[in-house]
């Protein structure tokens, strides 16, 4: 099971970063930002449009194959990681830079989704050992 979750939530944390990256592109192939029916055609003209809205489909699927299985906790404390993984991917792609504040962000958000993961097995753990005790006491 462990292995599944490993996997979900990469695929999530896949397709979730190419979604918002890829809207990103798709504003900036779009420029400039107008009310106007040719920028609409622009941006649905672009095909980077289309791969973020991909993206987002399987986001949803894996996220709804990962809540049917995984602790809701966990799940949604790790789906936030999405926030790193953007970030870095922007570094390279958009040349944005990763300030002190943004690191020391993305530090707090792996540390919490650690902390979770650990209280998450501890309390699986405990759970165990009732139910073996209360086996035992019948």
């Amino acid at each position: 099971m462990k292995k599944f979750y490993l996997i979900g939530f990469g695929v999530l944390l896949l397709f979730d970063t190419l979604g918002q990256t890829s809207f990103k592109l798709a504003a900036m192939e779009a420029e400039p930002l107008e009310m106007s029916l040719e920028w609409i055609i622009r941006v649905f003209t672009n095909v980077w449009i289309y791969v973020a809205i991909f993206g987002y489909i399987v986001t949803f699927l894996a996220w709804m194959t990962l809540l049917r299985h995984a602790p809701v906790g966990p799940a949604f404390a790790a789906a936030h990681m999405e926030v790193v993984t953007v970030m870095i991917v922007s570094v390279w792609l958009f040349n944005d830079e990763i300030t002190f504040g943004r690191f020391t962000g993305a530090l707090f958000i792996i540390i919490g989704i650690i902390f979770l993961a650990f209280a998450e097995k501890k309390a699986m753990a405990l759970e165990e050992a009732e139910k073996a005790q209360e086996e035992v006491n019948q």
